[in-house]
């Protein structure tokens, strides 16, 4: 479910403090109207599954363990979720970037006769009209961008990386994705 309308939202809301209090009959409620969505999420960014499964089911587990800190006044329920999820995600994609950087070996493991996922998207036509937007971007906001989103590497990483404070980072990057949106758009 999708909190689409007001009372959907504060539904979701009231569901989410319920949990905060140990409610396990909202906590199961919650699940049943979140967890498809946040499946997707977790889906998209990890591209397998039963990995997938598993970033969903530690977002529940953080769900449960920390919803009495949610504050509606900052965000919705969903946001606070979908949110949460994402961040289990990048966690999940920083995990296995460390063991294939702790283990070259492990980069040669693709099977030969397919191409790799990421082979079939250097390919495609998208690929290269984001690689030429990418192209009119600054050499270090390019850089920044790429990093973030390919690496999932955080605004502070990057920043410690460029020598630059965290908002000027932040600055770049939204700068750097709107004019990456506008070329794309066109």
């Amino acid at each position: 479910m999708s909190a689409s309308t007001p009372a959907e939202r504060d539904e979701l809301n009231q569901l989410l403090l319920q949990t905060g209090r140990n409610d396990q009959k909202a906590f199961a409620e919650l699940y049943k109207r979140t967890s498809s969505k946040l499946f997707g999420v977790c889906l998209r960014m990890v591209r397998d599954r039963s990995e997938a499964e598993e970033v969903l089911q530690e977002t529940f587990t953080t769900v449960w363990r920390r919803a009495s800190s949610f504050d509606a006044g900052k965000a919705s329920a969903i946001t606070w979720l979908v949110t949460l999820s994402r961040n289990k995600a990048i966690d999940r994609l920083r995990q296995h970037r460390e063991e294939l950087l702790d283990d070259p070996l492990k980069l040669e493991e693709a099977p030969d006769d397919q191409p790799t996922p990421a082979a079939g998207a250097e390919s495609s036509q998208e690929y290269r009209r984001l690689e030429l937007c990418l192209d009119e971007l600054e050499p270090q906001q390019k850089s920044s961008v790429r990093e973030a989103f390919f690496t999932g590497a955080t605004y502070n990483e990057l920043a410690a990386r460029s020598r630059v404070p965290l908002g000027t980072m932040k600055s770049w990057i939204r700068r750097s994705l709107m004019q990456l949106r506008t070329c794309l758009e066109q």
